[in-house]
C-alpha cells in the first residue's frame, strides 16, 4: 500500500511539475533568408501559436506542436508579400493558411538539442530536424534554432529559376512559465 501511494505521490509530483512552456508571441522571432536574383531575401512571420513541453531531464516526455499564420509573411517589399500570399506558386495563403511542426522526438545534441518532428507547408508535410539550444532561468527562457528545407520539397516556387533551393529558417522563441 505504501509503495502505490509513492508511486501516485511520484506521478502527481512530475504532473505537477511539468515543464510547459507559454510562448511569448509579441517577441518571437520567426525569420527566413533564401537566395534571390538578385542577391538573398530576408523575411519573417509574425503571430506564432505553439504548444511546448520541455523539460532537459525528460526529453522523452518533450514536445512541440506549432503554427505560423501564412498571410504573416513580410519580406519590406509590398507587391513581393503580396504575391508571396496569394500566388499559387509562393504560399497560396487563401488555400494552405498555416504552417505548422509537429515533433515526434525531441533528443540531445552535440549543440544542445534537436526536434524531429513533420512540417507541414503547402499541404505537403515532410520530416525536419530543428536543430536549437535553450536557455532558461527560473520561470523563463528562450529556445534558439535553425534549419534549412528544399523549398521544392514544399512545392514553394517555380523548379529551378533564380531563386535558390534552400530556405534557412531562424527562430528565437521566448518563453515563460
Amino acid at each position: 500500500m505504501l509503495f502505490v501511494l509513492l508511486a501516485q505521490a511520484g506521478v502527481l509530483a512530475g504532473w505537477f511539475f511539468t515543464s510547459n512552456w507559454k510562448v511569448d508571441a509579441g517577441h518571437a522571432k520567426v525569420k527566413f533568408s533564401v537566395k534571390g536574383p538578385l542577391g538573398d531575401v530576408h523575411g519573417s512571420f509574425t503571430g506564432l501559436q505553439a504548444t511546448i513541453r520541455f523539460d532537459e531531464k525528460d526529453l522523452s516526455g518533450s514536445s512541440v506542436s506549432a503554427s505560423i499564420d501564412a498571410k504573416t509573411v513580410s519580406t519590406g517589399v509590398g507587391l513581393r508579400n503580396r504575391h508571396l500570399r496569394t500566388k499559387e506558386e509562393w504560399l497560396n495563403a487563401d488555400k494552405f493558411p498555416k504552417i505548422s511542426f509537429r515533433s515526434k522526438k525531441i533528443e540531445k545534441s552535440e549543440g544542445g538539442y534537436k526536434a524531429l518532428g513533420d512540417l507541414t507547408l503547402k499541404g505537403v508535410t515532410r520530416p525536419v530536424e530543428i536543430p536549437f539550444t535553450f536557455s532558461g532561468k527560473g520561470g523563463e527562457g528562450v529556445f534558439k534554432g535553425q534549419f534549412k528545407i528544399k523549398r521544392e520539397d514544399f512545392h514553394v516556387g517555380k523548379p529551378g529559376g533564380s531563386t535558390g533551393a534552400l530556405i534557412t529558417i531562424d527562430l528565437e522563441v521566448p518563453v515563460k512559465k
